[in-house]
């Protein structure tokens, strides 16, 4: 059985992509696939290295830590085409926890929420369907589209 077959995918909008999947060992390699070929769309392939370890982390998450593997990933390209949006709604309550150190070198984990904040513009968590919760970050494009200063930050915001 194919570890990464779409459950649900919702009607196309220009603007944005979202799918529903059950994630699996290799899910994060086709998701960046995905999201690379939207960026490139969107011109806004700048952002494609800091968006894809992004996912990638958020994906490696799922994985690792929701016991049905279920999540929906959701695409935005955010107002004006400056920047994207990426939010990872899954049905665990676990919160992610942001490690107040990196780890030692021989840790097994611990660094994927560090990488996380060090690459994209903002991250939070807030709460999701169910029960669960949607872990989302936010990337600008080099001119700081859209808007050029980072915004407050919001409720539930990491940073």
């Amino acid at each position: 059985m194919n570890e990464y077959f779409p459950s649900v995918l919702v009607g196309h909008r220009p603007d944005q992509y979202r799918m529903s999947f059950t994630a699996g060992a290799h899910s994060a390699r086709h998701v960046r696939r995905i999201v690379r070929s939207y960026l490139r769309d969107w011109d806004l392939t700048e952002l494609a290295d800091a968006v894809e370890l992004g996912v990638t982390e958020l994906l490696a998450n799922v994985v690792r830590h929701v016991p049905d593997r279920r999540c929906t990933l959701l695409l935005l390209r955010q107002a004006g085409g400056g920047g994207v949006r990426v939010e990872v709604a899954d049905g665990s309550p676990r919160l992610p926890v942001l490690a107040g150190e990196v780890p030692d070198d021989d840790a097994e984990g611990g660094r994927g929420l560090v990488l996380l904040d060090a690459v994209v513009g903002k991250w939070g968590v807030a709460p999701g369907p169910g029960g669960g919760k949607t872990v989302w970050f936010e990337c600008e494009d080099a001119a700081g589209q859209p808007g050029g200063a980072s915004p407050a930050p919001e409720a539930g915001d990491a940073r």
